[in-house]
C-alpha cells in the first residue's frame, strides 16, 4: 500500500498541471473573444484607421490567436507576465503590492473562519441531535442562502451607516495599533468568513459523523472510552483527510467572495485591480489575475488531495 502513495501523489499533481495548461487556453480564449475593440477603447474614437493598425501591429493583435497564445504561456512560464495596456506598466509591478493586500485579506479571513467552523462542526457533530446541533446546522443553512454581496451590504448599512463604527471603505494603510487593523479588516472579514465557514462547518460534521459510525469507534463505545476520547481520540484522526479537504474546499470559496467584497468596500487587492481591468479591456491585466486565482484554487484543491492521501489510514 505505501508504494502507492508516490504514485498517487504523482497523478495528482499531473492532473493538476493538465488542467492549468485547459485553464490557461480558457482564460486566453474568453479575454480574447470580450466585446469591444482594445485599441480603439485606447486611442478613442477619432483614432485613425492608420493609428489604428500601427497600434494594433505595435501589440501583436494582428497575429493569429494562437500564436499570441504560445507566446503568452510562454511569457508565463518564463516569469514574464508582459505589460499592461492601460498603463504600460509591467504586471509584475502593478499586482506585486495588490497580491500582498489580497493574500492578507484572505489568511486573516482563515485564521479567523477555521477554528470556529472547525470547533463548530466537530462539536455538533459528537453532540448529534441534540437542540445545539439542530440550531448550529439551521444557523450555517441559513448562511449559506445569503448571498455574499447582501452580507457586504447589511454590514455597510449596520456597522458604518447606522452605528458609524466602521468605515465603509477598507483602505488598507500602515497601521500601528490593533483597533486601526479591526477597523481597515472587520467588515471584509466578517463577509468573507459567512462565505466559507457554513460549508466547513457542514462537511466538517459530516466527516466526523461518517467516522462516529465506523465499527471501530462502536467498540471503543463498548469498552467504555468517554464521549470526548471516542471524539479525539478514535474518531478525529481517521476523519483527517475529509476535513482538511473540507478547509481547502471551503477556503477555495474565498475566491469568488473576494472579488465582490474587495469591490464594495475598494478595498485594493487583486480582484479589485482585475475589475478595473475589464472596464478598460486590458486584457494581459485581467489573463494575469485569473490566471492567479486559478492557480491559487488548484493548489488548494491539489495540497487537500495529498494530504486527504497521506492521511488515509489504508494507504499508510
Amino acid at each position: 500500500m505505501k508504494a502507492r502513495i508516490p504514485s498517487l501523489i504523482a497523478g495528482r499533481l499531473l492532473i493538476a498541471l493538465f488542467t492549468m495548461v485547459v485553464v490557461s487556453f480558457t482564460v486566453f480564449a474568453a479575454t480574447a473573444i470580450l466585446p469591444g475593440d482594445v485599441v480603439e477603447i485606447l486611442l478613442g474614437q477619432a483614432a485613425t484607421p492608420e493609428a489604428v493598425a500601427g497600434l494594433r501591429t505595435a501589440m501583436h493583435l494582428d497575429e493569429p490567436a494562437l500564436v499570441r497564445f504560445g507566446h503568452w504561456l510562454a511569457g508565463l512560464a518564463t516569469g514574464d507576465l508582459g505589460t499592461s495596456y492601460a498603463n504600460h506598466l509591467p504586471i509584475a509591478q502593478l499586482i506585486g503590492g495588490r497580491l500582498v493586500s489580497s493574500l492578507k485579506l484572505a489568511g486573516l479571513t482563515a485564521l479567523f473562519s477555521v477554528p470556529i467552523a472547525l470547533t463548530l462542526g466537530i462539536t455538533a457533530a459528537a453532540m448529534r441531535g441534540s437542540i445545539y446541533d439542530r440550531t448550529v446546522s439551521m444557523l450555517t443553512i441559513g448562511v449559506i442562502s445569503v448571498p455574499e454581496f447582501m452580507v457586504a451590504t447589511s454590514a455597510v448599512l449596520i456597522f458604518a451607516v447606522w452605528l458609524k463604527w466602521l468605515p465603509a471603505l477598507s483602505i488598507a494603510r500602515d497601521v500601528s495599533t490593533f483597533g486601526e487593523l479591526l477597523k481597515i479588516y472587520a467588515m471584509p472579514i466578517m463577509t468573507l468568513s459567512f462565505v466559507i465557514s457554513a460549508q466547513m462547518i457542514r462537511m466538517t460534521r459530516a466527516a466526523v459523523i461518517e467516522a462516529l459510525q465506523s465499527p471501530y469507534v462502536e467498540m471503543a463505545i463498548l469498552k467504555g472510552a468517554s464521549p470526548a476520547r471516542v471524539v479525539l481520540r478514535h474518531a478525529l484522526p481517521n476523519a483527517i483527510g475529509p476535513i482538511v479537504n473540507a478547509v481547502a474546499l471551503s477556503l477555495s470559496y474565498l475566491l469568488g467572495g473576494v472579488i465582490i467584497v474587495e469591490t464594495i468596500f475598494n478595498y485594493p487587492g487583486i480582484a479589485k485591480l482585475m475589475v478595473d481591468a475589464v472596464a478598460t479591456r486590458d486584457l494581459p491585466l485581467i489573463q494575469t489575475c485569473a490566471m492567479i486565482f486559478c492557480l491559487v484554487y488548484l493548489l488548494l484543491t491539489t495540497t487537500a488531495d495529498i494530504l486527504a492521501i497521506l492521511a488515509n489510514p489504508r494507504l499508510r
